[in-house]
């Protein structure tokens, strides 16, 4: 028969699975003769096995080398012999060595069964059968509580029984002594909870004294793994795997990059705090490599301390929490604070510039957060806090999770403020993040506030010229443009660069970025052809000074072709994102953030360049990648929802376009909130639909109910509230209404200029429902009067707008000549496969 050998970290119940199997195969007549050794030793072996010699076949028992081999020899099969069914448990082996020539033979009548904590590869192998041992289920876990409890007549709330089986890890040892420790204090389970999650308290204190252990226990669970750190640190390379181990106990359970464990703070603090072995090695003070950490790290695996899973370096070492915890009470308490500081060093040294791995960055994360939770007022130990707590909320929110990162901002700028004083530089850099989280939140006038309030500390505290200060002025100018002031916000990045207290330098990253905002925001204030010719200037400046694989170099690229497409040329948008995606996927991965940003950008402008159906079927592919890397709920997912639904209705499946609006509006409200942006865009986006669908009445009476919110929302000038007049307007006019356009059209001229594109929205519109209406005289006039050249009016002649304008003049005159010249520039802009390539009037 098979050897088997039970393995798995101390606590699980090795022991006591092995003797529930030898005691059942006694009590059934399974066995003739049963011998449990302790093999904690190989003289312990050795004299267990001489004892059974003399016990079953009268040995000499003054000889005990003898015995043990006479008692072998017995187990071997025989012929000839009457058969004797035999098992032999070795309990808690120690050293797989120790075996070595006492390994039970293998018999068809006999079985050996071994419990241990090492998972060497000598204990395979030879007829034997490893049987990892792991933790209770969560069901099993909260079942064996609420059945110990209701024993000692002690019943607890289920909600609680599962949630100290959980805050214990599902570990038979510490769920029998946690168990035992309430009975025997009579302490509520919520009450005990309580105490467990004070991080001041020793695991020790939690637990039943040594002579109170029940199940005869010999040893709690705080003291179980100190003898297997001991034995870990004996193996090669010897002295390491406890320093190893420590630093692990400040970081995730479920998860620790390779990387952070390898990184030269780490190697640092293994070779520092390296134990002494006693053999004397001269390489005792030698630095530490990472293969040697990678070594320490399988020492610490063999003795089932550790997981190690180095096929998954992103997770590759798991930390059962309780081990964390044990480990972490042996520390002095300036142990515990400088080993904190040195894993805060090692995930920072681990994080990547570029965040192109979603799933490193999320346990990057994770361990932050475990760190914060243990050692949080460590991390303000040095002058400064450390740079790892900015860094992981600039990682929230760029995953994003913008409401993580608003929490994160908040509670890092209420502890800096009174940790610090409110005018230290890092109090004031979180109260700038986390204006920027609200504002990414959707509250772009809530970040304008916020930052306004800021940059009048920031003057008080640190001057009108400190780099800080010019950089919440740059902060403040665009959220302006966010909040709807894109004039304002482009006038302020002007003032900005001219600003003598800019000092930067033309090429420093910081200066191109403003040049990077200037050129967005006079796009967005209707200057697109200027955006598209000032990022051009750009990208060349940017490709010198950071070289053309950078991710902002990258990034000026993509905005580069949205802005020729905003400008009218919309087969360049598209042919220069098919330029970009190859390069974006080579640098940053496929799976980075800005590539599938790429590939929605991608998509859309072929839906404006024409191929809606391939716009559909790309943003379909894009969707399941986005919710795999980032997050169902993630900001730009929902935003892919949302283009998806507007596009199938622009395919003309307005049905279906209704049905994504109203799946997506209710995640929107979830996720970002009654009042952000997108949200509110939705329930444009949902009437629009409902209105196509004819249900005009319906449609203006949603755009009713929304433009009051957008109003107070973002004010009564942004874009996205211009529009849902607009619209409002159109639906009003669709039911007969033309004089709420005449009216929207006198407003715009009078506030944006009569050349705003806002005001030419409005014009193109009442134009469109004239015609409509078959005063057909009046709207060619009134087409051709906003035909009328003028070298200052925006968008130019090849603009989309323009030419739908040209083919609703030839329409309405019904000039075929003119419908002919049309198409020629049609296919020139356009290309010949766009749906209004071609539209005969």
């Amino acid at each position: 028969m098979l050897s088997q050998v039970l393995t798995g970290t101390g606590g699980v119940g090795k022991t006591q699975l092995a003797a529930d199997y030898a005691r059942t195969a006694w009590d059934s007549g399974g066995v003739d003769v049963l011998v449990w050794i302790s093999a904690s030793s190989r003289s312990a072996m050795t004299n267990g096995y001489a004892q059974a010699g003399v016990e079953v076949l009268g040995a000499d028992p003054t000889d005990t080398e003898k015995a043990a081999r006479e008692f072998l020899a017995w187990l071997e099969p025989k012929t000839g012999t009457k058969p004797c069914r035999w098992l032999v448990v070795l309990d808690d082996l120690a050293d797989p060595a120790d075996l070595r020539g006492l390994w039970p033979p293998a018999s068809p009548r006999g079985r050996t069964l071994v419990t241990t904590r090492r998972r060497d590869a000598a204990l395979t192998g030879a007829g034997r059968r490893l049987v990892h041992v792991g933790l209770f289920m969560p069901w099993e876990a909260a079942a064996y509580l609420t059945e110990v409890l209701a024993a000692h007549d002690h019943p607890e709330p289920a909600e609680q029984i599962n949630g100290l089986a959980a805050d214990l890890g599902y570990l038979p040892l510490a769920l029998a002594q946690a168990a035992a420790y309430l009975v025997d204090t009579e302490l509520a389970c919520t009450d005990y909870r309580e105490l467990f999650a004070d991080r001041m308290r020793k695991l020790a204190d939690l637990l039943p004294e040594s002579s109170s252990l029940p199940d005869d226990q010999a040893i709690t669970v705080a003291a179980t793994w100190s003898l297997s750190i001991e034995r870990a640190d004996q193996l090669r390379p010897a002295g390491l795997a406890r320093p190893m181990i420590q630093l692990a106990a400040l970081l995730d359970s479920n998860g620790i990059p390779a990387s952070v464990l390898t990184s030269q703070p780490a190697l640092g603090h293994v070779t520092e705090h390296r134990t002494s072995n006693g053999t004397g090695s001269t390489h005792q003070s030698a630095q530490v490599s990472a293969e040697d950490a990678v070594l320490a790290l399988r020492a610490l695996y063999r003795l089932s301390l550790i997981d190690h899973s180095p096929t998954t370096p992103h997770q590759a070492v798991r930390v059962h929490q309780l081990i964390q915890r044990a480990t972490r009470d042996t520390l002095t308490p300036d142990q515990h604070d400088r080993f904190a500081l040195t894993a805060a060093d090692a995930l920072s040294a681990a994080w990547p510039d570029v965040e192109r791995d979603t799933g490193l960055a999320r346990t990057l994360r994770a361990n932050v957060t475990a760190l914060v939770h243990t050692a949080e007022d460590a991390l303000y130990l040095r002058p400064t806090p450390h740079s790892v707590l900015f860094r992981v909320g600039q990682s929230l929110g760029q995953a994003g999770q913008v409401t993580a990162a608003i929490t994160h901002f908040d509670r890092l700028a209420d502890a800096t403020r009174h940790r610090l004083g409110p005018g230290h530089t890092h109090a004031l850099a979180a109260r700038n993040m986390l204006a920027r989280w609200r504002g990414m939140a959707g509250d772009a006038v809530g970040a304008v506030a916020a930052l306004e309030e800021l940059l009048a500390d920031h003057v008080r505290a640190l001057g009108p010229d400190h780099i800080d200060t010019l950089m919440t002025r740059r902060a403040l100018a665009g959220w302006r443009g966010e909040a709807g002031d894109a004039a304002g916000a482009a006038a302020a990045f002007e003032e900005l660069l001219a600003d003598p207290a800019w000092l930067l330098g033309p090429d420093a990253p910081d200066t191109l970025a403003v040049r990077d905002e200037l050129a967005r925001w006079r796009g967005e204030a209707g200057d697109a052809a200027g955006a598209a010719a000032a990022r051009k200037n750009l990208l060349a400046d940017q490709v010198r000074a950071l070289g053309p694989d950078h991710p902002n170099t990258l990034s000026t690229r993509h905005e580069l072709a949205r802005w020729r497409g905003v400008a009218g040329d919309v087969v360049g948008a598209v042919a220069a994102l098919e330029e970009l995606l190859p390069d974006q996927i080579r640098a940053l991965g496929p799976d980075h953030p800005d590539t599938l940003i790429a590939r929605h950008e991608l998509a859309r402008w072929r839906g404006v360049a024409g191929d809606v159906v391939g716009a559909v079927a790309a943003l379909e592919e894009l969707l399941p990648d986005q919710i795999r890397v980032l997050d169902p709920d993630h900001f730009h997912t929902l935003v892919t929802r949302y283009n998806l639904a507007t596009m199938r209705g622009v395919a003309g499946d307005t049905a279906g376009a209704a049905a994504a609006f109203e799946e997506l509006l209710p995640d929107q409200v979830r996720v970002m909130g009654p009042d952000h942006p997108n949200t509110l865009n939705a329930r444009g986006g949902l009437a629009a639909m409902r209105g196509v669908a004819g249900d005009t009445a319906g449609a203006a009476a949603a755009l009713e109910e929304l433009l009051p919110d957008q109003v107070r929302v973002m004010g009564p000038d942004h874009p996205d509230t211009l529009n849902t007049e607009f619209g409002l307007a159109w639906w009003r006019g669709a039911a007969g209404d033309t004089a709420a356009l005449e009216e929207l059209l006198a407003d715009r001229a009078r506030a944006l200029g009569p050349d705003h594109p806002h005001t030419l929205i409005a014009r193109f519109g009442l134009t469109r429902r004239r015609g409509d209406e078959r005063d057909a005289t009046a709207a060619a006039a009134a087409w051709k009067e906003l035909l009328a050249p003028d070298p200052a009016r925006v968008p130019g002649p090849d603009h989309p707008d323009n030419l739908n304008a040209r083919n609703e003049l030839a329409r309405l005159r019904g000039n075929a000549a003119a419908w002919k010249k049309l198409l020629v520039d049609q296919v020139r802009v356009l290309g010949p496969g766009h749906p209004h390539a071609g539209l005969d009037p």
